[in-house]
């Protein structure tokens, strides 16, 4: 999500960086066609582009955005400079060198003095060291807007992911079923681009769903109140509903969707499920302790969590994780000291909320007893010499298989 200074800001100043190069070229982009003065065509905007080979050449550009600030635009008319995609900005070694430094001085000097009223400056950067000097006019000068990609390998990430995702698809009238909006989130792992990328194909998806529909004369609605056509009748709304077995076919299975679904199907267990993506990833050349430590450890560790929070709370089974989320948030602060947190401080909830849901599949000493074999199987993986897929396959099979011999000694499963 973005940030925007503006206390001290110059309206005629405008800066969008950070490091979502998706979000910050779509802003800019749509920032300068805003600024820019209608009916004032090519004369109403001027763009300098900032992707630069070397210091010097950045440097030139620098200096031909000063000129181009002080220089008033044609028949008396505004103007937009846009210093566009700078890439002099950030820590390297094209960013430090004394021409740069020296040509990004002048220009901070131009912006704390001010320019001509009929100019208005825009400048976009992926990379920027916030550390800098000019960085801290920016803050200070400009109305700033920061797009910093999420960091999926951050706890809590997903969060912020589902509410981005939210938001785009409300804007696209799309409706995701609780299951499939964590499963979207997982596989595109708050990369904006890949967000906005596969929300517009599940919207074209939708979209020629629902003329198939009505030309076939049946009307998929929502429970909403009628809206009143242009004949007089009335119509349901109808908004398109994306499952999870939607998302499964249009989404692409990355790295990070089969690890998803590889926890996904330790949760429902679905041991051939698990055993064949445990397979898949090892095709793909990922490493078995990684498989380990990524993806099945914190599946067992949270479905733990969750059901000894469960057990000693009598919390219900959520329908979503965030209803898990509200009720760790109302519990005394001595029951939830022992979960994990978030670089903030507060609680890694979301995945526990996750676990919650499928927590009931299993039993605690079940759990207990797989948190061992996982440590087990962590030595046996740097230490010995037994084939990993063998190790990894154990494991699974472990924790899943007591279902089946519960079926056979007739005992009652888990409901």
């Amino acid at each position: 999500m973005p940030k925007t200074k503006a206390t001290t800001a110059s309206p005629k100043i405008h800066a969008v960086v950070g490091s979502d190069e998706a979000e910050v070229k779509h802003v800019a982009t749509e920032l300068a066609t805003n600024l820019t003065p209608p009916g004032a065509g090519d004369f109403g905007l001027e763009v300098i582009d900032g992707a630069t080979d070397n210091a010097e050449q950045a440097a030139a550009r620098i200096r031909s955005a000063i000129e181009a600030l002080q220089t008033l635009p044609f028949f008396g008319n505004t103007k937009v400079v846009w210093l566009k995609n700078a890439n002099f900005l950030g820590d390297d070694p094209k960013a430090r060198s004394a021409a740069v430094q020296s040509a990004l001085e002048q220009l901070s000097e131009l912006l704390d003095g001010g320019f001509g009223s009929e100019v208005t400056f825009l400048i976009s950067a992926t990379e920027v060291d916030k550390r800098r000097a000019f960085y801290k006019t920016l803050v200070k000068r400009a109305e700033l807007q920061v797009f910093d990609r999420l960091d999926s390998g951050r706890a809590g990430w997903e969060e912020e992911a589902t509410e981005i995702v939210r938001l785009r698809a409300k804007k696209r009238k799309i409706q995701f079923d609780d299951d499939a909006l964590d499963l979207f989130v997982l596989l595109t792992g708050g990369d904006t681009r890949q967000i906005e990328n596969e929300l517009e194909k599940i919207d074209i998806y939708c979209s020629a769903s629902l003329r198939a529909v009505e030309r076939a004369g049946v009307s998929r609605a929502e429970p909403k109140p009628a809206r009143r056509t242009s004949a007089g009748s009335t119509a349901r709304i109808v908004v398109p509903r994306v499952t999870v077995d939607l998302v499964r076919e249009l989404v692409p299975l990355s790295r990070a969707g089969i690890i998803f679904e590889l926890s996904n199907a330790l949760a429902m267990r679905d041991l051939k499920l698990a055993l064949m993506l445990v397979r898949r990833l090892l095709d793909q050349g990922e490493k078995a302790i990684g498989i380990l430590l990524v993806a099945i450890v914190p599946t067992v560790r949270n479905l733990l969590l969750a059901k000894d929070l469960m057990d000693r709370h009598r919390l219900p089974r959520p329908h979503s994780p965030f209803q898990f989320v509200s009720a760790i948030n109302r519990l005394p602060g001595k029951a939830t000291d022992h979960l994990p947190r978030k670089k903030d401080g507060s609680i890694n909830a979301y995945a526990l909320g996750i676990a919650a849901q499928h927590a009931h599949h299993f039993e605690t000493n079940q759990l207990i007893n797989a948190m061992r074999d996982c440590l087990t199987a962590n030595v046996q993986l740097v230490s010995t010499q037994l084939d990993h897929e063998l190790i990894l396959t154990e494991v699974v099979v472990k924790l899943l298989q007591d279902s089946s011999s519960r079926a056979e000694s007739k005992e009652p499963a888990v409901p």
